[in-house]
């Protein structure tokens, strides 16, 4: 007996990529429906093998269905979460809106799976942003180890975290480089986005920090441990899928190089590529369509007493968004409906 799953926003990167990886895992489905906005309405959607037409979110019926994948944005999950959860379908929700909610578990299953159980008082479970949740599967290990005090990451943020339109501004921008008069000027981003870098990623707090910025230090105290301290800068970058941070952390306990290595490559979800020397890195092209966070560039930082500078590369749209999504479905399922 399986599970009768809802994808809301199916026919968005992020939807596509939930039913793209429900089927590559054999999520154990008894029954799915894909559901779009009106104006997306009868679009079709691949399932494994099978097509899929939309159905009308606005007049969906959740009674009796058992999980639901949200991809719709915070202001349409403001709406419709609180419906599906109220007639007894449990969210699992890939917007901002209930992450910082103390009542709704923020989950990344190779870190804090436990938190799952937590998802009766709304019967909603968050999932973490994207730069974030690669982040935190490299973290988690390390921290068992040797408890990590500070981290200061820079994010190499691709334009699929920012959905279709970005991914054709970058494209149409690209193009128009080359063919006179035929140059796009940004309209997704404050300035172009080909051939360039926008340290800029959510809107700007009075910090001085972005909203990208903030998520990653709330996430992670969340997620790992509210004791670490993060500072983040985030980097809009001229790739279409996949996320890079390079991440220096440092310990309350030394750990070596060597054994930070070994750790990470028994880690969950973790895979190390770490050889010194040209290629011996994994960059977003490799990682784009692959389920793993790959860590590489592992080295000492002899600036301060307990330090690891390493590489961190996923695919956004999976690790980042789908893939983990569809992780938390499995761990509930392992762990608290037990069907399937």
């Amino acid at each position: 007996m399986g599970y009768k799953v809802v994808v809301a926003g199916a026919t968005g990167n992020v939807g596509r990529e939930m039913l793209n990886i429900l089927a590559e895992r054999q999520f154990p489905v008894d029954e799915i429906v894909a559901l779009a906005s009106r104006k997306s309405l009868g679009s079709e959607c691949s399932f494994g093998e099978k097509t899929l037409k939309t159905k009308d979110l606005d007049t969906f019926d959740f009674t009796g269905w058992d999980i639901a994948l949200f991809a719709i944005g915070s202001d349409a999950t403001k709406k419709y979460a609180p419906l599906a959860a109220k007639a007894g379908c449990i969210v699992i929700d890939n917007s901002s809106l209930y992450r910082y909610d103390p009542d709704v578990p923020l989950v990344v299953p190779e870190v804090n799976p436990e938190a799952v159980e937590g998802y009766a008082k709304k019967n909603i479970i968050a999932n973490p942003n994207c730069s974030t949740a690669q982040m935190v599967v490299a973290l988690k290990p390390l921290h068992d180890r040797a408890k990590i005090k500070r981290v200061v990451v820079s994010t190499y943020q691709s334009v699929s975290g920012s959905g279709k339109d970005a991914m054709d501004e970058l494209w149409n921008q690209t193009k128009g480089m080359y063919v006179p008069g035929q140059e796009v000027e940004p309209s997704v981003y404050p300035k172009q986005i080909a051939f360039n870098v926008i340290p800029h990623i959510d809107a700007f707090m009075d910090s001085g920090d972005t909203k990208e910025e903030w998520k990653m230090v709330a996430e992670t105290k969340k997620i790992v441990d509210p004791a670490i301290k993060v500072t983040a800068t985030c980097v809009r970058v001229p790739v279409f899928v996949g996320h890079s941070e390079s991440i220096n952390i440092e310990f309350e306990d030394f750990l070596d190089e060597d054994e930070a290595r070994d750790i990470l490559r028994e880690a969950p979800g973790v895979m190390v590529v770490d050889k010194r020397e040209d290629g011996g890195y994994v960059t977003p092209v490799e990682a784009a369509g692959d389920f793993a966070t790959f860590v590489s560039r592992i080295r000492q930082d002899v600036t301060i007493e307990n330090g690891l500078n390493i590489w961190c590369v996923s695919d956004n749209l999976r690790k980042g968004a789908a893939l983990n999504a569809v992780q938390i479905a499995e761990t509930l399922g392992n762990r608290v409906l037990k069907k399937g």
